[in-house]
């Protein structure tokens, strides 16, 4: 048989022992295989990864110029290289914060020389927090490439403080933590007088001896930086000695127990002298229903 060639076609041979070329398959890389696991573009993963090692090779060049003893305006000069790269504060959480204002919090953050993240004062940042009363302790850390973390620890509202007409909320400890008016005061101890603050876990001690008595005591008066005068919700003052008041306040219980003293239109009961109780009229004696009636500036005060 003949095979006819066609104009313009050229015959094909069939060459022994050759194969076809199968094309290359491309190995996925890390990042690749990484991104897919992730709800993140390949793009983002690698941008991460370059943030990362340029922020590690910027880490140790600073290194380096401090032991070199580099002058300090070159160290500033790579840290803002940093910043310009992306290594700038532009987002601050804030943690743990119920009674402080965030707003407070960021200002105190963002009161920095260059927000540069390398050059960002952490030391600095928790020390300016600390001056806030609510603040009890306070941590600050860099997340790269831009964000700072701020968790705080708040103090815990304990007690009334009352000055010169000033009121404000304290801790346990008699720690200030802010002004408040009046008619917004919580149902807390009342603490009256110079430095009765710094006496308040004392305070609270000593109630704690007389459960029964506790809750109808309304205020506390520190007189002469060194004693307490009580207020009971019927309006009566008891006038505890300076040594060992507890002792007095627990015999007192006993006498209102079997005589029933409170209530009665007395104006005062005197335990100064722990081994007798002086018992005093005056003026109308009125229930106390409303702490914020006793919140006045102090009166004249007797030891």
């Amino acid at each position: 048989m003949s095979k006819t060639l066609r104009r313009g076609t050229t015959p094909q041979r069939a060459a022994a022992g050759t194969s076809r070329r199968v094309p290359a398959i491309r190995r996925q890389t890390m990042v690749e295989r990484v991104a897919q696991k992730l709800p993140v573009s390949p793009q983002f993963v690698r941008r991460l990864i370059t943030l990362a090692l340029t922020g590690a090779v910027l880490a140790v060049l600073l290194a380096i110029a401090s032991i070199l003893g580099v002058p300090q305006a070159a160290g500033l000069a790579l840290a803002e290289a940093a910043g310009d790269f992306g290594f700038r504060v532009r987002a601050i959480e804030v943690k743990g914060a119920e009674r402080m204002d965030a707003n407070t919090v960021y200002a105190a953050v963002l009161d920095q020389e260059s927000r540069a993240m390398p050059l960002v004062n952490l030391g600095a940042v928790r020390a300016r927090l600390l001056k806030y009363g609510w603040i009890a302790d306070a941590q600050v850390a860099r997340r790269l490439p831009d964000k700072l973390v701020v968790t705080l620890v708040e103090r815990k509202e304990a007690a009334l403080w009352q000055q010169d007409g000033r009121l404000m909320l304290i801790d346990a400890g008699g720690t200030p933590l802010e002004a408040v008016a009046p008619e917004k005061a919580p149902n807390l101890p009342l603490l009256i007088g110079p430095g009765a603050n710094r006496q308040a876990r004392d305070y609270q001690q000593l109630l704690s001896v007389v459960p029964a008595l506790k809750d109808e005591v309304k205020a506390a008066t520190w007189v002469g930086n060194r004693r307490w005068d009580l207020m009971f919700a019927s309006g009566e003052i008891l006038a505890l000695p300076e040594e060992n008041p507890a002792r007095a306040l627990v015999k007192f219980a006993e006498i209102d127990g079997k005589q029933t003293l409170l209530g009665r239109g007395w104006a005062k009961f005197d335990m100064r002298d722990p081994a007798k109780l002086v018992v005093r009229k005056g003026e109308a004696v009125r229930p106390i229903t409303d702490t914020s009636a006793i919140i006045t500036p102090a009166a004249g005060e007797e030891g």
